[in-house]
C-alpha cells in the first residue's frame, strides 16, 4: 500500500470501481487515489479545460458566496486576500474586487505567476481545489504559509463521510479528484496548525491561523 500524501502514514484499502482503487490513512484518514491512476497534466488540464465558470453566471457565484460571505463578516476593509487555485475564470476575485478588496491569483495551470505564493496575505480562499492536489502535504504547508497569523484560510471541497456514501458518491467519479478529506482529516490539520476550525456547512469551512501567544 501507498503511505498517506498528506501525513506520511500508513494506509490501507478504502473502496475500488471498475475504474480506480483509493486508498485511506490510518492516521489522518485522508482518502486518496494511488499515482498509477493520476492523469497527466494534459489530460487534467483538458478536464479543466470544460468546466465553464464565469463571473456572469449567478448560479456559480451564489455558490461561492457561501465561502465569500462569510469572510467577508470576519475580514476588516483593508484586508488583502489569495483565491488559490482560481482556475481559467477567477470569479472569487471578482466578487472580492466587487467588496473593496484586492485579491491576488494563482493556479498551476491558468496563473502560474509563483510569486504571488511569496508574500502573506490576510485571507486565502481554496474553493473545489484541495481534491485536485496530487502533493498535498507540500501544498497544504505552502498555502498555509501564505497566511498572516490571524488570518483566515477559506476552503470548499466535499467531504467523505463513510464507505457505504463514498460507494454511491458522484464526487469521487471525476478523474481529477484524488484526495477527498473527511472530518478527521481536518481535525488532524487543525491540530498541525494550531489553528481554530469552523464548518460553515457540508462543503465549506474556515481555519483560522492563531497569533503566536
Amino acid at each position: 500500500m501507498s503511505d498517506c500524501p498528506l501525513c506520511g502514514a500508513r494506509s490501507s484499502q478504502f473502496y475500488e470501481d471498475k475504474k480506480r482503487r483509493y486508498l485511506q490513512c490510518e492516521h489522518c484518514k485522508l482518502v486518496f487515489v494511488p499515482k498509477i491512476f493520476h492523469l497527466n497534466q494534459n489530460e487534467e488540464k483538458t478536464e479543466y479545460d470544460k468546466h465553464q465558470n464565469s463571473p456572469k453566471d449567478k448560479g456559480y457565484r451564489d455558490f461561492l458566496a457561501r465561502i465569500v460571505e462569510p469572510l467577508r463578516a470576519r475580514l476588516d476593509a483593508s484586508a488583502v486576500g489569495l483565491d488559490f487555485g482560481c482556475g481559467p475564470g477567477p470569479t472569487l476575485a471578482v466578487m472580492f474586487h466587487e467588496a473593496g478588496y484586492r485579491v491576488a491569483n494563482y493556479d498551476p495551470l491558468y496563473f502560474p505567476d509563483t510569486a504571488a505564493l511569496k508574500n502573506q496575505y490576510d485571507f486565502v480562499c481554496a474553493t473545489e481545489v484541495w481534491e485536485h492536489l496530487r502533493t498535498p502535504r507540500e501544498t497544504l504547508e505552502q498555502l498555509w504559509a501564505c497566511l498572516k497569523p490571524g488570518g483566515h484560510l477559506g476552503v470548499m471541497t466535499k467531504l467523505v463521510i463513510d464507505v457505504d456514501a463514498f460507494s454511491r458518491w458522484h464526487y469521487k467519479n471525476d478523474p481529477t479528484h484524488i484526495v477527498f478529506f473527511s472530518r478527521p482529516t481536518l481535525k488532524f490539520l487543525a491540530k498541525k496548525w494550531h489553528a481554530d476550525l469552523e464548518y460553515l456547512a457540508g462543503d465549506a469551512f474556515i481555519f483560522v491561523k492563531n497569533k503566536p501567544v
